[in-house]
């Protein structure tokens, strides 16, 4: 989905759809749930791919707060808004590929049993936000935002079982490290596309 896509014509709100605030809130506490689980076997697992990923569900939680927080407030603060959101997918991408780095040099192999456990969690859990926001998919830059952060968690969940699959079916730890590196990519391309109608936004409105 490129920018191409955004419906940069989007009306300011002072009335928000309520389906919409109590979808977000939905959201907010599932990341913030998963979170906590991923962090915790994550480090279980000594797996790079699932830490980014508890990391991401963290970043998450936050971005469905202020997009609360800004929900009935202008175009103008919710481009800033979507821009503070999009320097976090860039620094969660950076911190990514630093990670995976330091795992390729230290050679620590992930648990693969945990991995596709969890990851599968993981993909539950995101498909069930994706698809309550699916809707939403082509709003202002600050609902685009919301929805890139969670279709980009779903295809890394499934990258993580992929990584899985392939530290199982390998013993090495490269898979999970590959895998690190594709959802810090995602992060990245991400962060540039919400950047971009932001930015447009500001300077339209």
């Amino acid at each position: 989905m490129g920018a191409s896509c955004c419906n940069h014509d989007h009306e300011p709100s002072n009335s928000p759809d309520p389906k919409y605030r109590r979808i977000l809130w939905i959201a907010l506490i599932i990341n913030a749930l998963m979170f906590v689980i991923e962090i915790i076997f994550s480090q279980r697992a000594n797996s790079v791919s699932l830490l980014a990923d508890s990391i991401d569900f963290l970043g998450d939680a936050a971005n469905y707060g202020i997009s609360l927080w800004v929900l009935a407030m202008s175009v103008q603060v919710r481009a800033k808004a979507s821009l503070l959101k999009a320097a976090s997918m860039g620094l969660f991408g950076v911190g990514v590929l630093a990670h995976a780095i330091w795992n390729a040099v230290t050679g620590v192999v992930p648990d693969a049993q945990t991995m596709s456990l969890i990851g599968l969690l993981a993909l539950a859990a995101n498909l069930s936000v994706a698809f309550l926001l699916y809707a939403y998919r082509n709003g202002d830059s600050n609902m685009r935002s919301v929805w890139l952060c969670t279709r980009n968690d779903a295809l890394g969940n499934i990258a993580v079982v992929l990584a899985a699959i392939g530290v199982f079916g390998t013993g090495t730890n490269w898979p999970d490290l590959i895998v690190a590196a594709i959802m810090a990519t995602l992060a990245l391309t991400a962060a540039v596309q919400v950047i971009k109608q932001a930015q447009h936004e500001l300077k339209h409105h």
